[in-house]
């Protein structure tokens, strides 16, 4: 009867621990794709510098100067577009989310 009782016991133990760490696994974050005016180093360097003034949750940011785009990676729950793009502003570079293209017309 005791080997009942702690089977149960740790099968339920087990359980509760693997229903605990669930919800970490499951986190989402937010890709947004900002269309900037940047057009040098010195500006790639502010906006890297300063990643903490885009906005909370920020995960990543990925700065490509040719196309002049900043991709933000972001946890949803904690900032959105529209705060990015005011943080982008504190740094006095304008920037807005980039439009999807269509998916007909992304194939020609």
């Amino acid at each position: 009867m005791k080997k009942l009782v702690l089977f149960c016991l740790a099968t339920l133990l087990g359980a509760g621990i693997c229903m605990a760490a669930k919800p970490e696994a499951g986190k989402k974050t937010a890709k947004t794709v900002f269309v900037t005016d940047i057009d040098c180093e010195h500006c790639v360097k502010k906006i890297m510098d300063n990643v903490p003034s885009l906005g909370k949750g920020v995960k990543d940011v990925e700065v490509d100067l040719k196309k002049k785009e900043v991709t933000v990676t972001y946890d949803p729950t904690k900032t959105n577009d529209a705060q990015l793009v005011r943080g982008f502003a504190s740094l006095r570079v304008q920037a807005e989310p980039k439009a999807e293209q269509p998916k007909a017309a992304a194939k020609k």
